[in-house]
C-alpha cells in the first residue's frame, strides 16, 4: 500500500501500467489495491467501465506471456440485462485494448478469446437479473466461448455425493460398520456384485471428476490459445472469484513454470485467489467481518452451520442466532477442488513440480484449521480492517519451516523434480485429462492402508535419503583424496628437488675430482707429489728425492742464510701449499685452488695452465715460496736425464 501511496513502483511496459485507482478500495472491494489495465486506458474510463460489471470487477491482467505479449485477463460478467442490449463504451474500449499488436504480425492484432466459465443456459439466466455475457459484434475481434462449468451450488452438492460415498463405501464407515459388512455381503471383493456395481454407480452419480475433468479442460484450452495461438484471453463467470480463480491460475500454473515452485505457488494463491477477492469465509468457513464485528463460522461439508458466539470488536462475547440460509447457500470447495486439479497435473507430470502431493494435503489442511491469517475473511480489505496479517501467524512461514527442519529430504519435496525437463507450458490433451480420485486426501480416513499411495515415493524418498548420504560421503572421501593428492604432489615436488640438489652435487662432485686430477697433474709436472686428504685442507709436498719418504709440512718455510747452512751438508727443497675452503668465496675447487695459486686466472674462474706461463714468474708465484739456494746445491744425477 505504501509504494502506491508513494507512487515509487514502476512498471517497465508499454502496453501496460499500474493502476492505483483502487488503493483505497472504493472502486472495487473485492479487487487487489493496485490493478494492470492497458496504458491507454486512464483511470476515468476505468471507473466508468467498472458501472458496467457485476460488483465492479473490471477486466484486469493477471499474467502476460513475456515471450509474445498475450494476457490472461479476468473480470466478472457484464451487466447487458435481460435482453442483451446493454452495452458501454468505456467497457468495450478496455476490453478491445487486451487485443495488443503481434510481435511479428506487421501491424496486425491479436485474437481476443472471451471464455464464459458457465453453461450457456446459466449466462441467459442470469441476465434475468441484469448479467449475461457478452455479444461478439460489441467487441473488437473476440469470439466468446462457453465452458459449462456448474456453479457452486452443484459443486457443494457433488461434493457431499462424494463424502456419501466414501462414508458408505469405505474400509471403515462413520457408523463404526466396515463396508464389508453392509448390505449383507462384501461391497468389493467376491461378495455381492450388485453392491459393488452400485457403489460403482455411485461415485460416478456423484459428479465430482467430471467437474474436476471440467476444470482441467477449461484450463488447458485457455493455455493453449495463449501458448499456440498468442492471442489473449478474458475469463469470467458470474462474479469472477470462483469459476474464474480456478481457470486463470490452473492456467498460470500450466504456462508459467515459475508457478509449479514452492515460491510460484504461494504467489498463485497470494495473487488470484487471495488479493482477487475469493471469498473463503463463505466458501470454506473462515471467520469474516459483520458490522463493527466478525463472525466465526464453521460450515460443515453437506452445507448446515453449527450455531457459534459473535465476537464483538470491543472483545465481548455475545450469543448469536444460527446462521441465515443465505451463508448456507454460499458454502463450496471451490479452493478445495482446485488443489484437487493441482493433484492431478501432478500425478500427469510428476517431473514439473518442485512440491509433492504430500505437500497440497498439508498446505489444505492448514487452509482449513483456521490457524493461520491468510485465509480469512472474504478479502484484503476485510484482512487488513481486522488487522490479520499482524495478529495472526502465517501459513507460508510456517510450511517453510517444516521444509527447512529437513532440507530437501522434506515429505514436502518432489524426488522426481526435473526443472529443465518442463521448463515451458504443460498443454495436456483431452485423451490426459482423465481425473482419479485423489487418494492422500479423499480415502485418507476412508481407506487408510489404500489411500498409501506416497508408500513407494516414501521408499524412494529413503533411498534418496541414502543416496544423499553416500553422496556426502563420496564427497568427503573426494576430499581427503584430494588432500593426499595434494600432499603427494608436494612429497614428490621436494623428491625431486632432492634428486635436483643430489645430481647436481654429483656433478659437482665429478667436476671437482676431475678438476684435482688436473690440478695434481700440474703440481706433479714441476716435480712435486700431491697428497690430498679427506678433510678440507690440501698438502702438496715437494720432495728433491721421489724416492724418499715426504714430509708434511704446514707451515711455509723460511729462507735461511747461506752462513748457518754448511757446504756440504745435504739440502731437501720442501713446499707446503694449503688451500682452505671457503663456501663464501667460490663453491668450485678449482676456483679456490686457482684463486690461492694463481693471481692471473680467467675472469671465469678457469685455469689457462700449462699457457699462463705460471713456472716463469719464480718467487712472484703467489702462495709458493721455494728456496733457490737449495736448488743451486742439489746434486744432479745423470739418472735424472734419460737418452734420446
Amino acid at each position: 500500500m505504501s509504494m502506491i501511496e508513494e507512487g515509487s513502483f514502476t512498471l517497465s511496459n508499454n502496453l501496460w501500467r499500474i493502476s492505483d485507482i483502487n488503493s483505497k478500495y472504493e472502486m472495487c472491494q473485492s479487487y487487489p489495491f493496485a490493478l494492470i489495465v492497458p496504458k491507454n486506458i486512464s483511470d476515468e474510463q476505468v471507473i466508468q467501465a467498472s458501472t458496467f460489471r457485476a460488483r465492479s470487477r473490471i477486466p484486469v491482467v493477471s499474467w502476460c506471456h513475456p515471450g509474445t505479449g498475450a494476457v490472461l485477463a479476468r473480470s466478472s460478467q457484464p451487466l447487458v440485462g435481460l435482453m442483451m442490449n446493454m452495452r458501454s463504451n468505456a467497457d468495450e474500449k478496455l476490453v478491445a485494448a487486451l487485443c495488443t499488436q503481434l510481435v511479428d504480425g506487421k501491424g496486425l492484432r491479436r485474437k481476443l478469446y472471451i471464455a464464459d466459465a458457465r453453461p450457456r443456459k446459466n449466462a441467459l439466466a442470469n441476465g434475468a437479473m441484469g448479467g449475461g455475457s457478452e455479444s461478439s459484434s460489441h467487441y473488437f475481434q473476440s469470439e466468446i466461448v462457453f465452458f459449462g462449468i456448474d456453479n457452486i451450488h452443484a459443486m457443494r452438492e457433488s461434493f457431499a455425493r462424494l463424502r456419501d460415498y466414501l462414508d458408505t463405501h469405505g474400509a471403515a464407515s462413520s457408523d463404526g460398520m466396515s463396508s464389508f459388512l453392509r448390505h449383507g455381503g462384501w461391497t468389493w471383493g467376491g461378495g455381492n456384485l450388485s453392491s459393488m456395481s452400485a457403489s460403482v454407480s455411485t461415485l460416478g452419480d456423484s459428479g465430482w471428476l467430471i467437474h474436476v475433468q471440467s476444470v482441467l479442460a477449461g484450463s488447458a484450452w485457455i493455455a493453449a490459445r495463449v501458448a499456440l495461438e498468442s492471442a489473449s484471453v478474458l475469463v469470467h463467470c458470474s462474479d469472477g472469484w470462483d469459476r474464474t480463480s480456478q481457470l486463470v491460475s490452473l492456467a498460470n500454473l500450466m504456462l508459467d513454470p515459475y508457478y509449479r515452485t514452492f515460491a510460484g505457488f504461494q504467489a498463485l494463491v497470494e495473487k488470484d485467489w487471495l488479493a482477487f477477492g475469493h471469498p473463503f469465509s463463505d466458501r470454506v468457513g473462515m471467520p469474516t467481518i459483520s458490522g463493527t464485528s466478525f463472525e466465526l463460522t464453521r460450515h460443515s461439508s453437506a452445507g448446515s452451520f453449527s450455531s457459534l458466539p459473535l465476537r464483538q470488536s470491543s472483545g465481548s462475547i455475545t450469543p448469536q442466532a444460527s446462521s441465515s440460509s443465505h451463508s448456507q447457500n454460499n458454502y463450496s470447495p471451490i479452493f478445495l477442488q482446485w488443489v484437487d486439479c493441482v493433484s492431478q497435473l501432478l500425478r500427469m507430470y510428476p517431473f514439473a513440480f518442485e512440491f509433492s502431493s504430500t505437500f497440497l494435503v498439508d498446505f489444505l489442511d492448514c487452509v482449513l484449521s483456521c490457524r493461520f491469517g491468510n485465509f480469512l475473511c472474504n478479502s484484503d480489505k476485510e484482512r487488513q480492517q481486522c488487522g490479520v496479517y499482524e495478529a495472526c501467524g502465517c501459513l507460508w512461514a510456517y510450511l517453510a519451516d517444516l521444509r527447512s527442519s529437513e532440507g530437501s529430504s522434506h515429505a514436502h519435496y518432489n524426488l522426481f523434480y526435473d526443472p529443465l525437463k518442463y521448463n515451458g507450458p504443460l498443454l495436456p490433451p483431452a485423451a490426459a485429462l482423465a481425473p482419479t480420485l485423489w487418494p492422500q486426501f479423499h480415502l485418507r480416513w476412508a481407506c487408510p492402508s489404500e489411500s498409501e499411495a506416497g508408500e513407494l515415493e516414501a521408499e524412494c524418498r529413503k533411498m534418496a535419503i541414502k543416496f544423499s548420504e553416500l553422496r556426502k560421503a563420496k564427497e568427503a572421501a573426494e576430499t581427503k583424496a584430494k588432500e593426499y593428492s595434494t600432499a603427494m604432489d608436494a612429497l614428490n615436488a621436494e623428491l625431486r628437488n632432492v634428486k635436483q640438489v643430489s645430481s647436481s652435487a654429483m656433478n659437482l662432485a665429478k667436476r671437482a675430482s676431475k678438476e684435482s686430477a688436473a690440478i695434481k697433474r700440474a703440481i706433479q709436472s714441476l716435480g712435486c707429489r700431491v697428497n690430498f686428504v679427506s678433510n678440507s685442507d690440501c698438502t702438496v709436498d715437494v720432495e728433491s728425492n721421489p724416492t724418499e719418504t715426504p714430509q708434511n709440512l704446514h707451515s711455509p718455510p723460511r729462507r735461511e742464510s747461506d752462513g748457518m747452512m754448511g757446504s756440504d751438508e745435504k739440502s731437501d727443497l720442501s713446499v707446503s701449499i694449503t688451500m682452505v675452503s671457503d663456501d663464501v668465496v667460490s663453491s668450485n675447487l678449482l676456483g679456490r685452488v686457482c684463486e690461492t695459486l694463481c693471481p692471473l686466472r680467467t675472469r671465469d674462474g678457469g685455469c689457462r695452465w700449462p699457457d699462463a706461463g705460471c713456472a716463469q714468474l719464480g718467487s712472484q708465484f703467489v702462495g709458493l715460496k721455494a728456496n733457490f739456494d737449495a736448488f743451486d746445491r742439489l746434486s744432479i744425477y745423470d739418472s735424472y736425464f734419460q737418452s734420446e
